[in-house]
């Protein structure tokens, strides 16, 4: 069930590919949609590696700056705030995206850990039953990072790796993100179009 149909919660961790979390809050900022945003300290740790980005993840103000300019609301969560509204059950969100998803957040997620405010975020979307999708980049994958998507799955997250295809003739990588990001927006029943979807001959 979705209680605040124009409500999201966005994490970005400590996996490679931040780009893809980027470019998601991209696309939902310019939708209308409202945002709420946080990042864990290895997701800023690898948006510095890998886009230059420097963000505090305890300051809601430095969150909320990785939503470029939009029509939706974006807010910002400071990591260590498990106060936040987003931690309770009775605060109307849609659902949760956490992506990319490192392979110790979708394990403490797994295990029900709430160590921060993504943890009892996800925690409180198993729990309400509501939407839950964890976008994982790593390989090779160990049986325990198996294991741990597995409970996640049959606890009602659903998982959707970092894999993009190449059946739409990607010419650049931000084609490539935008497959993938496409994927993620499906299973979280938002509407986009940033790719050529597949039609057959």
């Amino acid at each position: 069930m979705s209680d605040a149909p124009g409500h999201w919660i966005i994490a970005v961790t400590g996996a490679s590919g931040t780009r893809y979390g980027l470019r998601t809050i991209d696309v939902l900022r310019q939708s209308g949609m409202r945002l709420s945003l946080a990042v864990s300290n290895g997701g800023a740790r690898v948006l510095e590696i890998e886009d230059g980005i420097r963000v505090d993840p305890e300051s809601p103000t430095s969150v909320a700056s990785l939503a470029p300019p939009g029509d939706a609301e974006v807010r910002g969560l400071a990591l260590s705030d498990i106060a936040a509204g987003v931690c309770s059950g009775t605060h109307p969100v849609a659902g949760m995206i956490v992506i990319p998803c490192s392979m110790g957040t979708l394990g403490r997620i797994a295990a029900g850990v709430s160590s921060n405010v993504i943890e009892r975020s996800a925690d409180v979307m198993l729990k309400e039953g509501r939407p839950l999708v964890i976008v994982p980049r790593e390989a090779p994958l160990s049986r325990v990072h198996l294991e741990n998507m597995l409970r996640l799955h049959d606890a009602g997250a659903a998982i959707v790796p970092a894999s993009p295809g190449f059946y739409h003739r990607p010419a650049t990588i931000e084609d490539l993100v935008d497959q993938v990001v496409t994927k993620v927006l499906d299973r979280a029943r938002i509407p986009s179009d940033l790719i050529r979807r597949w039609k057959s001959a």
